[in-house]
């Protein structure tokens, strides 16, 4: 299982919180996490291993979109901020669309994800 995990600026603190919920569940778990540079730099100070790429803006978002247009991702989690601006929402926009036509799911925001995560982290441990 290959999960991207992207937060917006106001939005990091939520991601870290998130998946320390469910902790217990992914040691152990065969789970890649990949994620934007600074949402990285954030998960992986709370103790989880993550692959980082580019920060947003300057094309992770991209990076993570052009992995989904491949098929290296299984779930794409995108906590958006959609009370403020962003200079890359283009490349959001894209990321969005691109999960879109390859079928990937995509939770963006915190109560699609838990059902997202309990249901792959389930399933995993029941060995599906």
């Amino acid at each position: 299982m290959r999960i991207a995990l992207i937060a917006h600026d106001g939005k990091k603190a939520d991601m870290v919180h998130f998946l320390s919920g469910f902790k217990d569940r992914l040691l152990g778990a065969d789970i890649r996490l990949f994620a934007t540079g600074t949402t990285g730099s954030h998960i992986e100070r709370a103790g989880f291993d993550v692959e980082k790429l580019m920060s947003g803006p300057y094309g992770g978002d991209a990076q993570i979109a052009a992995m989904a247009a491949e098929k290296k991702l299984d779930l794409v989690i995108f906590f958006r901020d959609p009370l403020d601006k962003h200079p890359h929402e283009p490349d959001v926009q894209m990321l969005m669309r691109i999960c879109d036509v390859h079928n990937i799911p995509l939770a963006t925001n915190l109560a699609s994800a838990k059902l997202m995560f309990k249901q792959i982290t389930t399933d995993l441990h029941n060995g599906k």
